[in-house]
This record gives C-alpha cells, structure tokens and sequence, in this order.
C-alpha cells in the first residue's frame, strides 16, 4: 500500500525560489510536455481516489457510519469518470509499469482488454535535479493533487525536461467492483471486510509512464494542445 498513499500524500518539501534563469529552461517542453501529461488525467478519477483514501483511513478506525459519505462520492466519481474520453482499452500484459513502482505482491492482473483509467499522476525527479528543483517537483505534486493543473505547470518551470511523469491506472470494472463491495460491507458495518476490498481495489492500480500512454492510446492524444 506504500506507493498509493505515497503518491496522494500532500508533500514534505517547500517550494523554494525559481532562480533567474528559470524562465529559459525548456520552453518548449513546458508549454507542450506538461500540458500533454495533464490532459491524460481524469479529474473525476482524481477526485475518486481522494475520496477512497478517505474512506479508507475513517473505515481503519472502525467508524463505518462516517466512511459512507466519502464511499458514495468515490461511485457517484467513478461512474462520471468512466464516461470521460480519458479512458482507454489496452490487456494489462501490454502495460509497463513505471520504473520504482512495481506491483505489489497483493495485485492480481486482470485478464483480457479491460478499459483503463487514469486516476492520479506524479512528476518523478531525476537524481541529477539541484534541490529547489526537487522542491519544485515536490510542490507541483502537491499541487497537482488538490487539481491545481495551473499552478503546477508554473510550478514545474523551474524543473524543465529533467521529470517524468507517470499515471496511476485503474482497471475500471474491477475497480469498480472492489468499491462497490467495500461499500455494502461498510453499510453492513463490517469495517475489516471493506477495509480489505479498498485495499483490493487500490491494489489494483498499475503505474506507467506517460509517453506509454501516449503510444498506446494515441487516439486519445491527437487533440492534445501544443
């Protein structure tokens, strides 16, 4: 569970001052490079991973009464998100998972073309970075997070080309499913058993890169703005 609460939790690092030359670094990429990770993003997706989160630290003090409100935003999201242009088929054997975040033991693959969703991204710093530009990817995170796609593009002037991005990806169906258990177990009042389903779902997810997503679902891309 360490890299799904690693990649929603609000980051440790202050942004420190852009230095003068900033502005030049990497035009190109910041007007073309961030704008196109983003677009990938589902906000819907975003918002139902916050709300699962949620749930799940209320459910693991045992209050299953104060978990629902959070368990009905995160289906009412989900449900929009699957709606949005977003999504895309692909077989999980096709996916590469991100470097520095492989499954975990718990995940089981889903068989067969199954549609994915993007539910949450991190900007990734290169070792090489100064340290306010690993400030900076730590803000832009944070940032990116509470849906600040803005202020983390701005924000993210000051690191250029030298981050990745990678997406966290949902297998909606079973995703979906794992939710809807945890909420009739939580209505049941049976914290450990929804507990165990949104550890389920949450498990689920895989993490790739965003210029894999970009090849594997390029007509998804096409009217990304440059």
């Amino acid at each position: 569970m360490k890299i799904f609460f690693s990649l929603m939790a609000s980051a440790a690092l202050t942004f420190s001052t852009i230095p003068a030359h900033a502005s030049s670094l990497h035009k190109d990429w910041e007007s073309f490079k961030a704008h196109r990770a983003f677009h990938h993003l589902s906000a819907d997706g975003q918002h139902t991973m916050t709300d699962l989160l949620k749930a799940r630290q209320i459910l693991a003090t045992g209050q299953t009464d104060a978990a629902i409100p959070a368990l009905y935003d995160a289906q009412k999201r989900l449900v929009a998100a699957a709606k949005a242009s977003q999504k895309f088929q692909a077989a999980e054997s096709d996916l590469h998972t991100a470097p520095g975040h492989p499954l975990p033991p718990e995940h089981h693959p889903v068989m067969g073309q199954v549609d994915w969703l993007p539910v949450g991204g991190e900007f990734i710093a290169s070792e090489t970075l100064a340290p306010e530009q690993k400030a900076a990817v730590a803000s832009a995170n944070t940032q990116l997070k509470n849906g600040d796609t803005d202020g983390a593009t701005q924000t993210m002037k000051v690191v250029g080309q030298n981050a990745d991005f990678i997406l966290a990806l949902a297998p909606i169906s079973p995703f979906q499913g794992a939710i809807n258990r945890a909420t009739v177990f939580t209505e049941g009042r049976h914290p450990q058993e929804a507990l165990e389903a949104l550890d389920e779902a949450l498990n689920s997810i895989v993490f790739v890169s965003e210029d894999f997503v970009t090849s594997i679902a390029p007509n998804k891309t096409s009217s990304t703005p440059k």
